[in-house]
């Protein structure tokens, strides 16, 4: 429920892997999500807007709990926080028997992270997914934490703390990354999340762009400037752009390693895909056209992907 500046809130389609999977439709790269929709008339909402962008619904589970809730409210920059209502509400329900008992050869990806691992039962089944898959498939955590959602923080870190572990990207804000590591220099922290096991670590910062650290390489961007109507979902076209980038290069693999010059280009693509989300209100991500050779991407002097 968003702010529609006359004193009221509109309901908008949202929530990090929501916006990560619709981001990833309008990119152009095979998604399925994978959760659970309520039946009531906003989780048939959610549902449609998924089916728009071409995300596969076969992995997503549908039950009579009303859809959960995040109202958002916007300062001066156009940065959201949010209360959320989710006691009884669909997305949490996401249990164990709903997962398939395997995935098909052509999931090369999980994106997993926000919400997702906080809130039970859905927490813990995607967990013992991770851990079940994280061999075999690349697993992107983007944690996109929200400390007043949290209950307790201890079973979070640890939680959190595996997945970290377990996965091949992991793609944090500088807010995040502040929480998970407090005290600590970002790029210290990024380290400390490379040495726990990631083959990849990106850190956004807002306006000022991202870096990313893998094995030996370090690479700054600057974000492109752009008139910010709103930030919600650019985190989630960020990550969502990174993973099209790495699927466009055929680069999504459980070794992943980037050259320099390729982890400079992935972040540019990301950062674009971020910058014109905030161009519009709501969690609208790009369409391809928007960032592949379109003209916004050459003004800004982008160097983008093309198939």
């Amino acid at each position: 429920m968003v702010p529609a500046g006359d004193g009221t809130l509109r309901p908008m389609p949202g929530g990090g892997p929501f916006n990560t999977a619709r981001s990833l439709g309008r990119l152009d790269v095979p998604t399925s999500f994978l959760g659970r929709l309520s039946t009531d008339p906003f989780g048939r909402l959610l549902a449609g807007k998924l089916a728009e962008d071409a995300v596969d619904l076969s992995l997503t589970s549908h039950g009579p709990e009303p859809t959960t809730l995040a109202v958002a409210e916007l300062n001066s920059d156009g940065r959201a926080a949010y209360q959320f209502y989710s006691r009884g509400t669909s997305a949490p329900n996401l249990t164990p028997a709903m997962l398939p008992t395997g995935f098909e050869p052509d999931i090369t990806a999980l994106h997993v992270g926000t919400l997702g691992l906080v809130l039970e039962p859905m927490a813990s089944t995607l967990a013992e997914l991770v851990a079940r898959e994280s061999a075999n498939r690349v697993v992107m955590l983007d944690p996109n934490i929200r400390p007043a959602i949290l209950k307790t923080s201890s079973a979070y870190r640890g939680r959190i703390n595996s997945v970290i572990a377990q996965s091949t990207i992991v793609k944090a804000s500088d807010a995040d990354v502040g929480w998970l590591y407090p005290g600590l220099e970002l790029e210290a922290a990024a380290g400390q999340i490379l040495a726990a096991g990631a083959r990849l670590v990106v850190v956004t910062l807002g306006a000022q762009g991202a870096f990313g650290v893998s094995q030996g390489v370090l690479v700054r961007v600057p974000a492109p400037a752009v008139d910010v109507v709103d930030t919600i979902g650019a985190g989630d076209a960020f990550g969502a752009a990174l993973l099209a980038w790495l699927h466009d290069h055929n680069a999504l693999t459980t070794d992943l390693s980037l050259s320099p010059g390729q982890l400079e280009s992935a972040l540019e693509f990301a950062c674009l895909a971020a910058s014109l989300t905030c161009t519009r209100a709501g969690a609208e991500p790009p369409w391809r056209k928007e960032v592949v050779g379109g003209a916004g991407a050459a003004a800004k002097g982008i160097d983008v992907p093309r198939r």
